[in-house]
């Protein structure tokens, strides 16, 4: 029961690490590879609103992620709009802008363990026996909340609309009048604002280190090769399986075997299933 309890958990997390990334790649075919950066910037922002200037929390949480949320417009808008469609220059160059985010904090004096959020709620309460902090069941709710508010925003409203039309066929989104630009300076806000989301009901759990940011881009580039690039369904489907698969790893081996797990998935999946579970790249035989 424990196995089943903290692999809900873990999968929760790695749903909303990755729920970003794929959000971006999915509509404008962008990897955003400053998606960890932005992440650990969320959290240096929220303690500096939370104890620089002495802000409540929920208000530093809010202006930490609407910050990034215009940080990641922000990046299309003056950066990466002029190499869309170059996919190498696009993955270098958002590389580089996290690269510069991460070690730009780093300089900044973002090291050691001082940089620390404050749950949301302390105390632990009891789930079929086993005992479970409320933050990591905030975190479930949280990561449920936003996958449905994600899911009603794509397909009831206009923009939605727009973004899910971008997502299956951009040319014919452009024939009918959808600025494709525009919505990807949508998608960079939406994807950053999810990375946000995820720094906040996370770092909580333990500090706000640089790492963090390398950590987090691995977890959520191997979410999305296994569930198929583009593939929200197939992001959270990847998230369970490799969430279950390193509880399992950290129960008979050891917690330092968690990235090595990742890594692995997305090793076998390039292997056996290029396309990923849900994904719809060519497979090797459809290119030959």
């Amino acid at each position: 029961m424990e196995i089943i309890i903290y692999g809900v958990v873990n999968s929760a997390s790695l749903a909303l690490m990755a729920l970003g990334f794929t959000l971006v790649y999915g509509i404008s075919r962008l990897p955003n590879f400053a998606h960890g950066a932005l992440y650990v910037l969320t959290g240096f922002a929220t303690w500096l609103l939370l104890n620089r200037l002495g802000l409540p929390y929920i208000l530093a949480l809010t202006g930490a992620t609407v910050l990034i949320g215009l940080v990641g417009a922000a990046m299309y808008r003056f950066i990466l709009i002029r190499i869309r469609g170059m996919a190498i220059s696009e993955i270098i160059a958002s590389y580089a802008i996290g690269l510069a985010l991460l070690e730009g904090m780093r300089w900044g004096g973002l090291k050691g363990a001082t940089f620390i959020l404050p749950a949301f709620a302390e105390g632990s309460v009891s789930v079929l026996g086993v005992s479970v902090d409320w933050q990591r069941l905030i975190l479930i709710g949280v990561g449920a909340v936003l996958v449905g508010l994600l899911f009603l925003f794509v397909h009831f409203t206009r923009v939605g609309l727009a973004l899910k039309g971008m997502a299956q066929d951009e040319r014919a989104a452009m024939t009918l009048g959808i600025d494709s630009d525009q919505m990807a300076v949508v998608a960079m806000a939406l994807g950053a604002f999810f990375a946000g989301a995820a720094a906040v009901v996370l770092l909580p759990l333990g500090n706000i280190v640089v790492e963090s940011g390398y950590n987090v881009l691995i977890m959520a580039v191997a979410v999305c090769i296994v569930g198929g690039l583009g593939s929200w369904t197939g992001a959270i489907l990847a998230s369970f399986l490799i969430g279950f698969a390193q509880i399992l790893t950290v129960v008979h081996l050891g917690a330092h075997y968690q990235v090595v797990v990742a890594l692995l998935a997305i090793i076998i999946t390039l292997i056996l299933r290029p396309s990923g579970l849900f994904g719809r790249q060519k497979e090797l035989e459809e290119r030959v």
